[in-house]
């Protein structure tokens, strides 16, 4: 008998702690809201589901509120995980792309990309950094005039008799006004503030997808970078362009590839935000669209591991369908949604995985939009990052 009870008490220690595993896991897996289109979109998984406290709260005709906006999750429909937000949705498509494109790129106000030493009768002087400015820092104005070129900072910069300057500079969001001392250089006859700074910037990348509804261009999945500070670009303004891919330069898992594209004088449309979550802006009226075609966007919860496909442009052919592997999903993350692979032979032979270039890739799954690339794993080409094509047309809409 006692054999029996100490059996029992082992098997009830063992189910409880199971239950509270996947209650904790649970609570800090399932993501702090949910976008509801379809009474299916209220499952993730197999083992926790979501539970409204009115279930009329949610009318799936007119994709409106009407009551509670709060729900939980449930492990096995019975024991509450977490509490989540409910945001009513409709079912929304768009035109997926695939297309490479050209990016270019023009700041509001000028990136300092590097401070350098001043050799000056025998000493080392530095002015910027002596002033207070740092690398990444946004030059908005000096001496109360707005600046936005490069051109224009040098001009001023280099047109000085020794006079004082206010740098009115942007950091972190926060704006701050600096009063830099140029030195004289008798070698080159001219005053020197020892700073580098930069204006514009050019790359290539992967449209994810034009939304008819808002006349949106969606595309990269991550934002633009200045590479030398890490930073991200604030766009003044910007566009996109038609390329034609020329070459690829294989991935390896000592090195990152790349496409080699060539930039075409057709304009697909404006580029006016820089965000975490990708680039965006307008397509023009004549951009071609009869390569693209219609899907729905996927809900974060209907992303599931398993097969998917890839649409990308990697020669002269345009996009291309290509078969992947989704890994790993992860609601809690912004940007870092998933952990895709790529299987397909064809274009592994070709890119050896996952290039630069590829990025906003988009990601079909179960025929839907549920996603694009944005980042190569380093040391694994085959496998790579992507965000939530929802989070995306969120985004867009924005």
């Amino acid at each position: 008998m006692k054999n029996i009870i100490r059996l029992a008490d082992t098997l009830t220690a063992l189910v409880l702690t199971v239950v509270f595993t996947l209650v904790i896991t649970g609570d800090f897996l399932m993501p702090d809201s949910l976008v509801v289109r379809t009474p299916q979109d209220r499952e993730i998984g197999k083992i926790y589901s979501v539970s409204a406290k009115t279930e009329a709260s949610v009318d799936y005709q007119s994709a409106q509120s009407v009551g509670t906006d709060q729900a939980e999750y449930r492990l096995f429909g019975i024991i509450p995980v977490k509490s989540t937000q409910i945001i009513n949705g409709s079912v929304q498509k768009v035109l997926v792309s695939g297309q490479s494109f050209g990016i270019k790129l023009y700041t509001n106000g000028v990136i300092v990309v590097g401070v350098k030493d001043i050799h000056v009768n025998g000493k080392t002087v530095n002015p910027s950094r002596e002033a207070g400015i740092a690398v990444g820092d946004i030059i908005v104005a000096i001496n109360g005039a707005a600046v936005y070129s490069s051109a224009e900072v040098e001009q001023i910069l280099n047109d000085n008799s020794g006079e004082d300057y206010l740098i009115k500079v942007k950091r972190n969001g926060k704006y701050k006004t600096f009063r830099l001392k140029p030195v004289y250089v008798e070698s080159d006859d001219a005053f020197k503030a020892g700073m580098w700074v930069r204006d514009s910037t050019a790359g290539i990348g992967t449209i994810t997808f034009f939304d008819p509804a808002s006349g949106s261009v969606a595309a990269l999945g991550h934002p633009i970078t200045d590479v030398d500070t890490g930073e991200i670009m604030p766009i003044l303004n910007g566009e996109a362009v038609e390329t034609r891919v020329s070459s690829v330069i294989k991935s390896s898992s000592s090195e990152t590839g790349s496409l080699c594209c060539d930039f075409l004088s057709g304009s697909i449309g404006s580029l006016d935000e820089n965000t975490e979550r990708g680039v965006y802006g307008e397509y023009t009226q004549n951009t071609d669209l009869s390569q693209c075609c219609e899907y729905e966007v996927a809900s974060p919860q209907e992303v599931e591991r398993g097969f998917a496909q890839i649409i990308c442009t990697v020669d002269e052919n345009g996009p291309q369908v290509y078969s992947a592997e989704i890994t790993k999903i992860s609601y809690t993350d912004d940007v870092k949604n998933m952990i895709i692979r790529i299987t397909d032979e064809k274009l592994i032979e070709k890119t050896g995985g996952i290039v630069q270039g590829m990025s906003g890739t988009p990601i079909i799954q179960n025929g839907k939009l549920i996603g694009a690339i944005t980042h190569v794993i380093v040391n694994n080409p085959l496998k790579g990052y992507a965000i939530f094509s929802q989070t995306m047309l969120e985004e867009a809409q924005n």
